[in-house]
């Protein structure tokens, strides 16, 4: 056992929930539970979103991409960090003027039905719970090389799910999103702290980028796989060219023209229909404040995904050389590869900085881990407690019993995902796919940009979108992109397979359609001009509006409105 690792770990997962109990809200709000009471500011915003974003997906997943796929694994890289382009162009600034907790909530008032908001609560939870799963897989991983034990009878990677589910579990009920803001914040500067430190010393050891990957090009992509219950390599063929062979520094080593595409709109589309993610803005004091924080986002987010391209480039060319004075690494690696691309940033780290090394990355790698669990265990809890709880079951609760609904959820949503991720063979199927925790993570994006997005970005800029256009296309976009993946799962991952495993440039665009023949047919809310200055206006037109409403009340009642007044 790494026992020096573990007591770092303990350190990290101590300092998490003191800090979330000293930044706890100290009045029973879900204004204060869901929202942190909407005073988060641009940069620490930006920090948390950071930290709720760049998942495991993004600190193992990316490098892992890379490692084994070589140019066509920076295609997440290029996706993940381009999603906030959208975001920042059509959601960030309308959303928060609207000024709800959650995007059911949004839909439900902006639509003015409950059934658009209930329909959006069980599209959120699948895409929570398929956002939860990967995060709880990395954490497994990183477990497992990072202590190497199990404990309690466990296996070391259960025990690493169990670990992490328990702690983040603890702080979101603990803390609310004041107390995971910060965390968020603190733990996004840690994990960029180690990317930024392995780059450093993988530079100063001699690697050169552009040399390096030249070097990788001149001999045949291949990768290990097990076969008749022994591990080899096999070389990858190129998806663009036939019967041709597939290069660390050529495109087609894992996509072909369509899959590079489909990827990209996945990715870039999704991340405006995650709900751990919009819900942020809806923490921002202003409007103008939430476009501020978008962008530092995108800047922060280029940042990180260079390095991720970087780390996983060393890998591939450094490891190799290694292996044969590493003992530890026969165990890894088949001639030198690593039969798990996800372990690449974390062997970095040792061979440079020995257990310390691996220390500091694999503890970065559960800080993101960490941090995206609490955020997606935040946004199921606001749409079970808000949502569903407050407005459904029990509209007449308490504050205080409304955010122990919410706490409730939070434990639900946490021991379920953690039941699947246990019950997931990762190491089974890393030989279909670049990474398997980039890749299901992708899944999740899917499903949102599939059922989220459209309809999310329609009702901000379309006038005519009515609930039962909202419902109508939800419904097709969720069961085309979940019937997609499940029908590539049997096809494999090759051809159409690649098609179906990025649904959204399908679903996304049949989504919308529905949604816009649906809405034609039926009748946009009563006040909808009301809605639409909340959404687009200045601040002025607010004012300008509310204005006339009282003079019209005043109009419309002698003796100043005063008969208006008895009837409300």
């Amino acid at each position: 056992m790494n026992v020096a690792s573990l007591l770092v770990l303990a350190v990290l997962l101590g300092a998490v929930i003191v800090l979330g109990l000293v930044l706890r809200p100290r009045r029973a709000s879900t204004l204060e539970f869901y929202l942190a009471g909407r005073r988060v500011g641009v940069m620490t915003n930006a920090c948390a979103i950071c930290g709720d974003y760049f998942s495991a997906a993004s600190f193992l997943g990316v490098a892992a991409a890379v490692y084994a796929s070589g140019l066509d694994g920076v295609w997440y890289a290029t996706g993940f960090a381009a999603g906030f382009v959208p975001v920042l162009l059509f959601v960030a600034a309308p959303l928060r003027r609207f000024g709800e907790f959650s995007i059911p909530d949004f839909l439900g008032r902006r639509l003015g039905s409950d059934r658009v908001r209930l329909v959006a609560v069980v599209v959120v939870q699948l895409v929570i719970l398929s956002y939860l799963v990967p995060q709880a897989v990395g954490s497994g991983i990183t477990w497992e090389l990072l202590v190497g034990d199990g404990i309690a009878g466990l296996t070391p990677y259960a025990t690493g799910v169990v670990v992490s589910t328990v702690a983040i579990t603890a702080l979101v009920i603990v803390g609310g999103m004041r107390g995971t803001t910060w965390t968020q914040a603190v733990q996004f500067l840690l994990l960029l702290s180690a990317f930024i430190w392995l780059v450093i010393v993988v530079i100063a050891s001699g690697f050169d980028y552009p040399r390096s990957v030249a070097e990788l090009t001149t001999d045949p992509l291949a990768n290990p796989a097990e076969v008749d219950g022994q591990w080899r390599l096999e070389a990858e063929s190129n998806r663009l060219e036939e019967g041709e062979l597939a290069y660390f520094g050529h495109p087609g080593g894992r996509y072909g023209p369509l899959g590079q595409i489909t990827l990209i709109i996945t990715l870039m589309l999704g991340t405006a229909g995650l709900p751990h993610v919009m819900n942020r803005y809806f923490t921002s004091p202003t409007g103008t404040a939430a476009r501020m924080t978008t962008v530092w986002v995108l800047g922060l987010a280029g940042l990180f995904y260079a390095l991720a391209v970087l780390l996983g480039t060393a890998a591939r060319s450094l490891i190799p050389g290694a292996a044969p004075d590493q003992p530890w690494l026969a165990e890894l690696t088949v001639d030198g590869v690593l039969r798990v691309p996800e372990h690449a940033p974390l062997v970095l780290g040792r061979l440079y900085g020995g257990e310390a090394g691996l220390a500091v990355v694999a503890v970065g790698a559960l800080v993101a881990v960490l941090s995206t669990i609490a955020g997606l265990l935040l946004a199921s809890a606001a749409s079970w407690g808000h949502d569903v709880y407050e407005r459904h079951i029990n509209p007449n609760a308490t504050q205080r019993q409304a955010v122990w609904a919410g706490r409730a959820a939070v434990v639900v949503v946490a021991v379920l995902s953690a039941a699947l991720a246990l019950g997931l063979r990762p190491y089974s199927l890393t030989a279909l796919f670049p990474s398997i925790v980039a890749t299901m993570v992708t899944w999740a994006f899917a499903l949102a940009g599939s059922a989220l997005a459209p309809v999310f970005i329609l009702a901000i800029w379309w006038r005519g979108t009515t609930a039962r256009g909202a419902v109508a296309g939800m419904t097709v976009g969720a069961v085309t992109a979940v019937g997609m993946v499940a029908a590539a799962t049997v096809i494999g991952d090759r051809s159409i397979g690649e098609l179906l495993l990025t649904p959204t440039v399908i679903a996304a665009p049949l989504a919308a359609a529905v949604t816009v023949v649906v809405s034609r047919r039926t009748h946009p809310p009563a006040e909808l001009d009301r809605l639409w200055a909340k959404l687009h206006g200045t601040a002025a037109d607010r004012r300008a509006v509310r204005l006339a409403r009282l003079t019209v009340t005043g109009i419309n009642g002698p003796d100043g409105g005063k008969d208006s007044e008895k009837k409300r």
